[in-house]
């Protein structure tokens, strides 16, 4: 390895306060596939393999992590809780967040097509840096990682997870994907006064992401968001997750 090579992965170890036993396994997390193929080095491998197992990686530990906080929530709730941390657009900003852009070697055709703003590139060398911690040390290791860059993201209060709270879920999506908050709008009420359906709608950037009814504006904000949520492919991996959040909502009201 080059000695600049060496000497920027050393920082970056400081930076993520882990020191590698093989930091080969580090240059190998941050090196894209087309840097292997313009350099055509037999030294060269790139972050595909890293990148693979630290999917698996993240997913348990993630997993872990909601379960051991809240120990009660149902599991397509954590299912969708899960699912918003590990989406691409959330690594993506955590690799940001982490700066490793100074560090992940790409080809020069991968670069001036703008591949260190591809969100797909950027959420995939996060995995791989996963992956060469687990490979490096073992998932205890992995874990203390994950659970350190991901504290500021896990929910907070057991009512977010134990109760649906598709608000919130949208919050953190619309912040991290758009940079604003999502605004709720009521469209509609009827019915008589002792039976009131009420329609609200979920806008992001002026425009409508999702709409739906229930039977106070709350629930029905509540649906809107989780409309919204399905849209950008946030959803629980039971479908049942959708049709309990009104009749937990209305008995913790």
């Amino acid at each position: 390895m080059e000695e600049k090579r060496l000497t920027s992965l050393k920082e970056l170890e400081r930076r993520l306060g882990y020191p590698f036993n093989d930091i080969g396994l580090l240059d190998r997390a941050l090196t894209h596939r087309s840097h292997v193929n313009e350099t055509a080095s037999t030294e060269k491998i790139s972050n595909e393999v890293l990148e693979f197992l630290g999917d698996a990686v993240l997913t348990l530990a993630v997993s872990h992590l909601l379960l051991q906080k809240f120990p009660e929530a149902r599991e397509g709730t954590l299912s969708m809780r899960r699912a918003q941390l590990v989406k691409q657009s959330s690594l993506a900003f955590l690799f940001k967040e982490l700066r490793l852009e100074e560090h992940l070697l790409l080809g020069k055709g991968e670069l001036s097509n703008g591949g260190m703003k591809k969100s797909s590139i950027l959420s995939n060398a996060y995995e791989a840096l996963i992956g060469a911690i687990f490979m490096d040390s073992g998932f205890y290791q992995a874990l203390e990682i994950i659970e350190h860059h991901f504290e500021s993201y896990l929910p907070t209060k057991a009512s977010s997870v134990l109760f649906d709270d598709f608000k919130s879920l949208l919050q953190i999506h619309s912040q991290q994907s758009f940079g604003v908050s999502p605004q709720y709008r009521v469209l509609k009420e009827s019915g008589p006064d002792h039976d009131k359906q009420f329609q609200a709608s979920a806008i992001i950037h002026g425009e409508v992401k999702g709409t739906g009814w229930g039977k106070s504006k709350k629930l029905a904000e509540q649906e809107a968001a989780r409309n919204a949520l399905e849209k950008f492919e946030i959803r629980s991996t039971k479908s049942e997750t959708s049709s309990n959040v009104q009749n937990t909502n209305e008995s913790n009201e």
